[in-house]
């Protein structure tokens, strides 16, 4: 029995080791809001009105968006209604809209590097909320909505400033941007559903109550390696 205990344990040690290990190489393999060298060059050649791609590119960006998956996945790691997640996404979702559309047509820029370790940092606070660090530590409970809606602003506009590094063509700039956030939006619920799924299975399990905090633990590592990435990036471009 004890033999099968010490199995057990290892097992578990070996998931959130590789959890923690995957959550890391997101992290430095993400980029943040990279887009693919092929995308790259067809966003910059592109002109006109051309929504059917740009809803494509938006929707690409999103399922691969590493960044954003593992807020959102912070995000609902404890919410268990469907109002409730419809509730934070939305939040997320205008955030993200608003910041990408305005930061785009009215040419605001900052370091893609400074904006992306905010990012980071967003994945590492959601984390920590999760833990219930903050009540522990200030004894206060940070509004998680205001928090929600704050960093989705973030994660649109260090898309806006990519895109904008890539000069988009101002001919049939602003519907392709709509259509682009578009995309992303259905992006987001394509992997919004994929991440309940897997979410949902969990739940049922007994590990789920016992390795939640091991699992934001790693969220966290994750965040912090994603931070540390694009600070040295910013210090070294």
């Amino acid at each position: 029995m004890l033999v099968i205990v010490k199995i057990a344990k290892s097992r578990n040690l070996l998931f959130f080791l590789t959890l923690a290990a995957l959550l890391i190489t997101f992290a430095i393999d993400a980029g943040a809001h990279g887009v693919t060298a092929g995308d790259k060059g067809y966003i910059q050649e592109s002109s006109g009105t051309m929504l059917i791609p740009f809803i494509y590119l938006g929707a690409k960006h999103m399922v691969t968006g590493y960044d954003h998956l593992l807020f959102l996945f912070g995000v609902i790691f404890f919410l268990y209604r469907l109002k409730d997640v419809s509730i934070y996404v939305t939040l997320f979702a205008v955030g993200h809209s608003v910041t990408l559309l305005t930061g785009v047509l009215m040419n605001v820029s900052v370091s893609a590097y400074i904006i992306d370790a905010i990012i980071g940092f967003s994945i590492v606070y959601k984390a920590l909320d999760n833990m219930g660090a903050y009540k522990s530590w200030f004894g206060v409970q940070p509004n998680t909505k205001i928090a929600t809606l704050i960093f989705g602003l973030f994660h649109g506009f260090g898309l806006a400033t990519k895109i904008l590094e890539y000069k988009i063509s101002p001919d049939g700039l602003i519907p392709n941007l709509f259509a682009f956030n578009v995309g992303v939006e259905l992006g987001q619920l394509i992997a919004l559903g994929l991440i309940l799924i897997v979410m949902g299975f969990w739940r049922r399990t007994a590990g789920f109550t016992r390795y939640a905090y091991s699992a934001n633990v790693a969220l966290m590592t994750g965040g912090f390696i994603f931070v540390g990435y694009q600070l040295t990036g910013f210090f070294i471009s």
